[in-house]
């Protein structure tokens, strides 16, 4: 029987803050207190007047602010094949037998305190913040790690980039988009890295394409194609929307090397994954009373 595996608890505080003060934007941020949510991890849909987008001096939409994932009840979350066939990526050969690795004998990273590194972050539920100048953009996230960007349309990604969690990233302005390209990145057969929530794998030949837009004050939007040819057959995309949270929230410390209590009872993958593509027990599912035991855990087929 296949070793158990434990779900880690770790509880997220979202911190009180008294906003954060955006030199760059000229908007001020409004507040509809109809509609103001008390902080919280997940996001609920804007519903009050439609807001300007705010721009930064440069002319740019400024995407400062404090960002919740909004999550469509019928898509899987944490999955980057949400919106793929029977919400499974298109895995190569190659693909497979890495998905057999990270599922049968890899640990979650994350549950260890590595980085989730990208695309994973882009595909998680936890909210992130984004701090935003005309020449930087930095997405601070709730594991007290961050990814710093520098806009810049001259750069070029170098040939062959040392490999890291969030790779190395080029960015630029087409319009109201903000582009960005990353290459260099881990690859799941030799370091501790999944491609998303639900135990993907990636390889070191990832390369990722996002295009980030703020249609207005209340939301922020990316579309995400990843190309892997060494684990996937073709490349796939993933889309997602983030509400702005409430003037008191913001992100806040997160000690992963004192949450995590039971990292040594850990088993590998990421334990069932169900038909509707969410891992674990789902987001609508109830927790049980009583901790189930090992059988509750077999794997499911993967996705």
């Amino acid at each position: 029987m296949k070793r158990s595996h434990v779900g880690l608890a770790i509880v997220i505080g979202v911190a009180s803050l008294s906003g954060v003060a955006n030199r760059n934007s000229c908007a001020q941020s409004p507040i509809n207190t109809a509609t103001e949510e008390a902080p919280s991890i997940g996001g609920k849909e804007y519903t009050g007047p439609v807001v300007a987008t705010p721009r930064g001096l440069d002319g740019h939409p400024d995407f400062t602010g404090f960002w919740k994932g909004l999550r469509d009840p019928k898509k899987p979350g944490g999955n980057l094949g949400k919106d793929e066939s029977d919400f499974r990526l298109p895995f190569s050969a190659l693909g497979l037998r890495a998905l057999s690795h990270t599922q049968d004998h890899t640990v979650d990273p994350e549950a260890q305190c590595f980085p989730g590194g990208i695309p994973r972050h882009n595909g998680s539920g936890l909210p992130f913040e984004v701090v935003h100048t005309p020449v930087r953009i930095a997405f601070n996230y709730l594991y007290n790690t961050h990814r710093l960007l520098t806009i810049d349309a001259m750069r070029k990604l170098p040939d062959a980039p040392a490999p890291t969690y969030f790779g190395t990233s080029v960015s630029r302005w087409e319009g109201d988009t903000l582009v960005v390209e990353t290459a260099g990145l881990r690859d799941s057969s030799l370091d501790h890295v999944w491609l998303d929530e639900n135990g993907n794998p990636t390889s070191s030949a990832t390369r990722v394409l996002e295009r980030w837009t703020r249609p207005d004050f209340h939301h922020l939007r990316l579309e995400m194609t990843v190309t892997d040819l060494r684990y996937y057959t073709r490349p796939f995309t993933f889309t997602h929307t983030w509400v702005r949270g409430g003037p008191k929230e913001g992100a806040t410390e997160y000690a992963c090397n004192e949450a995590n209590l039971a990292g040594s009872e850990l088993g590998p993958g990421p334990g069932p994954i169900g038909p509707d593509g969410n891992r674990g027990f789902g987001y609508d599912d109830p927790l049980p009373a009583e901790p189930p035991g090992p059988e509750a855990y077999e794997q499911s087929a993967p996705r």
